[in-house]
């Protein structure tokens, strides 16, 4: 491109930036992931037993960390609106960039259509009503305030994220004086190998179980997606990803010991409302009442920032040529890429129609492991490859730590095939799909060759932009 040609493309392709700091990016994360905490991860009890659970739980906390740790270093290097599209496009080059680009993709365009499933028994439950109608209202409704404005968007986004977060604390509160050992252990043992009364289903439960123990974190990795947006993107999005995983740290062991420890592991393994089951179990109807309708913001708040991750993801893989160059258009005074959270939009609707929740889910898992092990792996090359570019952050432990979340997101990704087959042959399907558009199509059509290549241009047409506005207001 010429440099008046690389000035006009990325001037119809910007995203707003400076809108958020590091406690809305921090908010972002939590939103992300919050709906686990309310339902999907208590079935892994079923699977493995409590302490099954327990040992999966801790396994997938200790990869997330790992992971986080590892992002947060690359997202100071490399703060782009591709998140781990970008980085492994830097570390592994542009078909590896792709690949990671995919792999989330194909999580983020399928969890949201798995949440609005699971919105849509929530919200019968509460009204009576359900179906395609309550689905196509949801989308419509939630596309629609992302398209107002990223500002407007992450705000709303933050009271529906401290709705939710306000009914897992209460919980913890009220359930705490409830507690009992015993009560995580009361499912009864098999003749599974290993079996035992911590163990009840054996060594395959804890395999079978790591998908559901993802649930407490799937998704977080979407925080560098913001990076464009943020205020200072090489100290914000490391602060903002590393405060949420905390937190989420904090809220997982306060649902998967005061749950079970209050009204049994048998029962929460078996409840689709496991917060609402256990305050009912102990005599806190009223409670229960309120969690059961917060339960749906919790919901809603993950449905809604990952509206908002699959939307810049799309974005940057569409201005880089990836995907049709048009899905990365921006509104000209909102900046917000309409198309990016249009059409993947009606691409989720339509899956939903399946209802399916379970299958969708576990697919989005399998496109979750994925790209965590492209992402760690980047991280290693990054630091092999490249010591001396400018990092911000550095990962505690460096290639250690994400040598750790690399071998967990493998193992993980085996958990899915452990528990459901189909989602992980649908998933590869998908994947082939993808491969052979790129391979056929996007690969010789790319609007830089390199990642490096990439940056010079944005940073170069940004500068351009930022003199054209200065000259046109002085």
């Amino acid at each position: 491109m010429e440099t008046q040609t690389n000035q006009e493309y990325y001037a119809k392709r910007q995203l707003k930036s400076g809108t958020a700091g590091w406690f809305l990016l921090a908010g972002l994360g939590v939103s992300y992931v919050i709906s686990g905490d309310f339902a999907g991860w208590n079935f892994g009890i079923a699977q493995a037993g409590w302490g099954g659970f327990a040992i999966a739980a801790v396994l997938m906390a200790i990869m997330y960390l790992t992971l986080v740790l590892s992002l947060a270093e690359m997202s100071s290097a490399i703060p782009t609106a591709g998140g781990g599209y970008g980085f492994s496009r830097q570390a592994l080059g542009s078909t590896a960039g792709y690949m990671t680009g995919l792999a989330v993709l194909i999580e983020y365009a399928l969890a949201p259509a798995a949440i609005v499933i699971f919105i849509g028994s929530a919200f019968e439950a509460l009204t009576g009503f359900n179906g395609i109608w309550v689905y196509a209202m949801f989308y419509l409704v939630f596309v629609g305030i992302h398209l107002m404005g990223v500002g407007e968007a992450l705000k709303i986004m933050m009271i529906i994220s401290g709705l939710a977060v306000f009914a897992i604390i209460a919980t913890g509160v009220v359930l705490f004086s409830s507690f009992d050992s015993a009560n995580l252990f009361n499912i009864p043992v098999t003749e599974a190998i290993g079996a035992s009364e911590f163990l009840p289903l054996g060594w395959y439960g804890v395999w079978a179980a790591l998908p559901f123990a993802m649930w407490l974190f799937l998704a977080i990795e979407g925080v560098p997606l913001a990076a464009e947006e943020a205020k200072d993107p090489a100290k914000d999005v490391p602060k903002g990803i590393i405060a949420a995983m905390l937190f989420l740290l904090f809220t997982a062991v306060l649902v998967v010991f005061l749950l079970a420890g209050s009204a049994g592991a048998d029962m929460i393994s078996k409840s689709a409302v496991p917060l609402v089951d256990a305050l009912n179990a102990n005599g806190n109807a009223n409670l229960a009442t309120l969690v059961n309708v917060l339960g749906l913001a919790g919901l809603i708040a993950s449905f809604f920032s990952i509206i908002y991750g699959y939307s810049r993801l799309i974005f940057a893989l569409s201005r880089a040529g990836y995907l049709p160059r048009s899905l990365s258009l921006t509104t000209e005074h909102k900046k917000v890429p309409a198309r990016a959270l249009i059409i993947p939009g009606i691409f989720g609707f339509l899956v939903s129609l399946s209802g399916e929740g379970d299958l969708i889910l576990a697919m989005a898992v399998v496109g979750a492991t994925v790209s965590y092990a492209l992402m760690a792996y980047s991280h290693i090359v990054l630091r092999l490859k490249q010591p001396d570019l400018p990092r911000p952050y550095k990962t505690p432990g460096g290639i250690f730590t994400s040598g750790i979340a690399l071998v967990l997101s493998l193992i993980a990704l085996t958990g899915v095939y452990a528990f459901d087959p189909r989602a992980f042959f649908y998933t590869m399907i998908l994947f082939a799909i993808g491969a052979a558009y790129y391979f056929g199509y996007s690969k010789n059509h790319l609007v830089a060759h390199s990642a490096e290549e990439e940056f010079e241009m944005l940073a170069k047409a940004q500068a351009e932009l930022d003199v054209s506005y200065q000259n046109s207001t002085s």
